[in-house]
């Protein structure tokens, strides 16, 4: 059996010209926020996805941290984007500086809330869902994931952001703002 007839289902592969048998395997990392809001009854009454923009900071925070094993943290923190006005994203945005948007806190937990991880499985990994105690009438347009817990705060990385699919949403005080991050390797 040759090179190719192992390979496994799903997987990709190429033959590079004038490396007779070579095998590229080609992986993508893929992300993906489902936001849900339910009332104060416990009533879902909206829910959306996004498909996140991994920040170059998060990129190479990645990379840093899986092949050169440095300063790794497994401490994350979920936040939401205010809808207040429309949001724009860029690679270039980190924690510190995103002049596109503006992070909306109008939730009672004392600091952003942190993130739990299930096990890895079938190339997947995902967050438990993400509780925000909403005590305000608050307009929102998307999440973040970042490894500073204070609320506004401008330290730490920020993994990704991305915007709601649908624009914005509002929620009410009293209400829950429930978001799980999925990532993927295709």
């Amino acid at each position: 059996m040759n090179a190719a007839e192992e390979l496994q289902s799903g997987a990709e592969a190429s033959v590079i010209p004038g490396l007779p048998g070579e095998i590229c395997d080609h992986a993508k990392a893929r992300g993906r926020y489902l936001v849900e809001c339910f009332d104060e009854n416990g009533v879902k009454q909206w829910e959306t996805e996004i498909e996140n923009l991994v920040t170059t900071a998060g990129k190479n925070d990645l990379l840093d941290k899986y092949f050169a094993g440095s300063a790794y943290t497994a401490a994350w923190y979920m936040g939401l984007v205010d809808g207040g006005s429309t949001p724009t994203y860029n690679a270039a945005d980190t924690i510190a500086s995103h002049a596109g948007w503006t992070e909306n806190t109008g939730y009672s937990n004392s600091t952003r809330p942190s993130v739990s991880w299930n096990a890895a499985s079938a190339g997947s990994k995902a967050t438990t869902s993400t509780t925000f105690n909403i005590n305000a009438s608050v307009t929102l347009a998307g999440a973040f994931m970042v490894t500073n817990s204070t609320k506004s705060g401008t330290t730490g990385i920020m993994y990704s952001v991305g915007a709601f699919t649908g624009g914005s949403f509002t929620a009410q005080n009293n209400w829950t703002v429930n978001v799980t991050w999925t990532g993927t390797i295709t």
